[in-house]
């Protein structure tokens, strides 16, 4: 799971990296700052004082994420108290994206993406699309999933489609199997699409599966799906597989509740704690939710 404290009790938010209101922000959880730190901190400003705190009254007196003492101290406006939603009430998005090659970083490209809303426990909308990575597509690769060429050379580049994309992820809890692939190729992509970073709660379902079903040899996606008799259409397809992994998210979910564990809160706490040894019987024992945490 990933996050930031900001965001541990939300869905996924799209940040512009270079806006000045977020680097205060990041400044700003630190530790709160008077006035004239704010203004050499975040926007360099040293001297004048009166025209520094102009400029940080400008760029933060109306935004609601931010309040300032009356002796000019600024800090994170207290977050309103969240209602602890049951897992299965979680709205969460699943997402899996086809690619030219194992990492943006080192220029590998989506090809095909899909995303899946699962809103109580019902998945309730998705959407998919081919992209044109504008780059080749490695043979290996086309072997892999049987994206050629030909197929993406007339699809939509991600950045026709990243509006799309934050639609369906924004403000929900992000869940991919094997979560850090697909987070960074999203991240690296609306980056370049739109100048934007996601943050916010992620669920990975190898994970989970591993923590939970660790007596299974493989906790691929189709060793899931067969365990959990999810069909899965077409492998290594985007969104053939991002539906069976919401299929077999709500199945581990079926699976936490039965260990008690029904909270976002929980599952953290749960997901930190060593498995037992084999062959014991003791249980451990594990908070029901964040009430009794």
């Amino acid at each position: 799971m990933n996050g930031d404290s900001f965001a541990t009790m939300g869905g996924v938010r799209f940040e512009h990296e270079g806006s000045l209101s977020n680097r205060a922000m990041r400044v700003l959880m630190a530790s709160p700052l008077p006035t004239a730190e704010v203004a050499l901190k975040v926007l360099g400003l040293r001297g004048d004082g009166g025209a520094a705190a102009v400029a940080v009254f400008t760029l933060l007196g109306r935004d609601p994420r931010f309040v300032v003492s009356g002796d000019g101290v600024w800090s994170v406006a207290s977050q309103p108290a969240v209602d602890v939603r049951r897992l299965r009430e979680e709205e969460f998005v699943v997402v899996d994206v086809e690619t030219t090659g194992g990492s943006p970083g080192t220029g590998d490209r989506v090809t095909e993406i899909a995303a899946v809303r699962v809103s109580r426990g019902i998945v309730t909308e998705s959407f998919s699309s081919l992209v044109n990575p504008e780059r080749p597509i490695p043979s290996a690769i086309v072997h892999l999933t049987g994206i050629t060429h030909e197929m993406v050379r007339g699809a939509p580049t991600f950045r026709e489609i990243a509006h799309q994309v934050e639609a369906m992820v924004q403000g929900n809890v992000f869940v991919a199997h094997n979560a850090a692939f697909d987070w960074s190729f999203i991240t690296a992509e609306m980056e370049r699409a739109m100048g934007s970073t996601p943050r916010g709660r992620t669920l990975c379902t190898v994970r989970l599966a591993r923590k939970l079903l660790p007596e299974l040899p493989s906790r691929a996606l189709g060793a899931l799906a067969e365990y959990f008799g999810v069909e899965i259409e077409s492998h290594h397809r985007a969104l053939d597989d991002a539906a069976a992994t919401a299929r077999v998210l709500l199945r581990l979910v079926d699976m936490l509740e039965e260990h008690d564990v029904e909270d976002w809160s929980a599952l953290e706490w749960f997901m930190k704690q060593r498995a037992t040894a084999p062959g014991s019987s003791k249980r451990r024992a594990s908070p029901r939710s964040m009430r009794s945490a």
